[in-house]
């Protein structure tokens, strides 16, 4: 279905209330839209962007939300196009009962700076529910003495529909003996009254049988219907009559389910059956019923249901009091409902930063609601915080607080604070709501380097300088001389085993060819000076030209050999003497 604004202008008022540290404590503006009831869920509200005079992407930006009195997200908001939507199907009848207009109260929150539209949502009634009858059937006893034009007020029909909607007429069935009229109530109701046209007589007709319509003003309209069963009694003088017309009482809400709320008490002066009272409710709505119960005999209110202040504050019920000749009275109870300290504040949180840079004084962490709904004391309520915190409440217009920082925190010296904000009711006794919010601090680039002294004192003996060196080239010596150790035995390995290479070498190239011919490889000693007293062995190499050389050869210190052939040795000698001519 399509919404639509009021027929009377939209007024809007921005009226900025103070600023503090760069924030705007939300404007109090006025914005009045409509939409039927039962509308799909989507449908169209208004343009807040185009009503607001502001950009579509500005509200995205300024992160536009919508918060409800109540808690509970009617409409939505569509921050990219900026058209506000209902959330849900919204029954008229449900949410405002038979108060009319229904009008639903809602916030409008933006950000950079902080800002608070207030607006209202009117909930357009259609004729969506038919009257209904309490009961489907009325008895009534009307006595055959009865004067014409004698008013029987009859029990109304209840239509939560409001406006045209709700009941509009009443009409019976044709008949020679009564005709409906209408009357008017204090609360705005209208009432049937059956009207006798015509003397009854019981002997001619005894009882009578009508049908009782009621209409709403709907298009088409929507009826309900109800018999009403007359039997004309014989002549009864006395109706009864209440000892009083109005009685009013309190009850306070936490009385419990049974409780004797009142008393009422009729008397009838008549004897027999016609002096026997029966006490009823008249012309009751579903809630009464539902509330209160009446003793038929005694005349005891008794509380069928618990009451609740926050929802209904006082009760008006209707007894009527009735002999058995069917003459009745009727009296009023008025009952008022007494608040009791029941309901603990409530904290709504609108938007929450759980994170702040050390470097940011005045920023908001947190914009959040309180409510109480009690009522009188116990609906005043008190918000604040721990105490020693770089943090503080800030109270904005009905009842928003900004939490935010006191001024520039370090999170050096601390990196996390846990805020409890406590909200407390001033009742008997107090009730209070705790929310804790963890804020993280981050850290931002605010320290320089820095020596933990200005200045170094050490007292150092004037043998100090070295033992000083020392201690701090100790490493640094020990790998260096360590260094130098293993390349000078590198060195002095790699120069023997070239001596040795070269030696091995040298031998190798000067050994000289044996000259051909036979060549002994022993010599003895035969001379008779004694120079080899025993047979020695010997191998000696010649170069050339030794031939003309002369050596001899030294007796050596090794433990002398076994004796050998000397017959043998004497001819290797003679013929290695006459080859090479060697003298000794």
């Amino acid at each position: 279905m399509e919404a639509r604004g009021f027929s009377f202008p939209r007024q809007r008022q921005v009226l900025f209330l103070f600023v503090f540290g760069g924030v705007s404590l939300a404007g109090s503006g006025s914005g009045r839209y409509s939409v039927v009831e039962e509308a799909e869920r989507g449908s169209f509200v208004v343009n807040l962007a185009k009503d607001l005079g502001i950009a579509e992407g500005e509200l995205a930006a300024r992160g536009t939300r919508v918060v409800s009195d109540d808690n509970k997200q009617y409409l939505l908001l569509d921050s990219q196009t900026g058209n506000l939507l209902t959330n849900e199907k919204l029954d008229r009848e449900k949410l405002c009962g038979s108060t009319e207009p229904c009008i639903l109260y809602f916030q409008i929150l933006m950000d950079e700076p902080f800002q608070i539209y207030r607006a209202e949502l009117r909930v357009r009634d259609i004729n969506d529910h038919s009257p209904v009858f309490q009961d489907k059937e009325t008895a009534l006893k009307i006595p055959e003495n009865t004067a014409e034009g004698a008013a029987f007020r009859l029990e109304r029909a209840q239509d939560p529909d409001g406006g045209l909607n709700s009941i509009q007429n009443y009409t019976i069935s044709p008949n020679s003996f009564f005709h409906i009229k209408i009357s008017g109530s204090d609360e705005g109701m209208i009432y049937p009254e059956l009207v006798l046209d015509k003397a009854l007589d019981r002997e001619e007709q005894g009882e009578l049988s009508l049908t009782l319509t009621a209409l709403d003003g709907g298009s088409p309209p929507r009826s309900a219907t109800s018999t009403v069963n007359i039997l004309v009694l014989d002549v009864n003088d006395n109706a009864p009559q209440f000892t009083e017309a109005l009685y009013e009482t309190q009850a306070p809400e936490n009385s419990p389910v049974g409780s004797l709320i009142v008393k009422v008490s009729a008397e009838d002066v008549d004897s027999g059956v016609n002096g026997e009272v029966a006490y009823s409710f008249f012309d009751a709505s579903e809630d009464i019923v539902t509330t209160f119960q009446i003793n038929p005999l005694s005349g005891e209110i008794l509380l069928r249901e618990l009451l609740d202040y926050e929802l209904v504050r006082s009760y008006k019920i209707n007894i009527q009091a009735m002999d058995g000749g069917g003459l009745s009275a009727r009296c009023t109870v008025v009952v008022e409902v007494l608040d009791t300290n029941d309901n603990p504040p409530e904290l709504i949180v609108s938007s929450l930063s759980n994170s702040v840079a050390e470097n940011s004084p005045g920023m908001i962490l947190a914009v959040f609601k309180i409510k109480d709904r009690d009522s009188g004391e116990n609906g005043k309520m008190v918000c604040y915080i721990q105490d020693n915190l770089p943090f503080f409440l800030k109270p904005s217009v009905d009842n928003f607080y900004i939490l935010m920082t006191e001024g520039a925190l370090d999170r050096e010296s601390r990196a996390e604070y846990n805020i409890t904000i406590t909200v407390t009711d001033l009742g008997n006794p107090r009730l209070k709501t705790e929310h804790s919010i963890t804020v993280l601090v981050s850290d931002v680039n605010d320290n320089a380097p820095a020596f933990t002294q200005t200045s170094y004192t050490l007292p150092l003996p004037e043998a100090a300088p070295a033992q000083a060196q020392a201690d701090s080239l100790t490493v640094y010596l020990v790998v260096a001389l360590a260094s130098v150790s293993s390349l000078f035995l590198f060195s002095v390995l790699l120069f023997v085993a070239v001596r040795l290479c070269r030696r091995s070498r040298a031998a190798s190239v000067g050994r000289c060819p044996v000259p051909e011919g036979p060549f002994p490889g022993h010599l003895v000693d035969v001379s008779g000076t004694g120079t080899l007293s025993q047979s020695y062995q010997y191998e000696v190499c010649l170069m050339r030209d030794s031939e003309t050389r002369e050596f001899k050869f030294l007796k050596p210190v090794i433990p002398h050999l076994q004796p050998q052939s000397c017959g043998k040795e004497i001819e290797e000698t003679s013929t290695f003497q006459n080859s090479f001519g060697f003298n000794y």
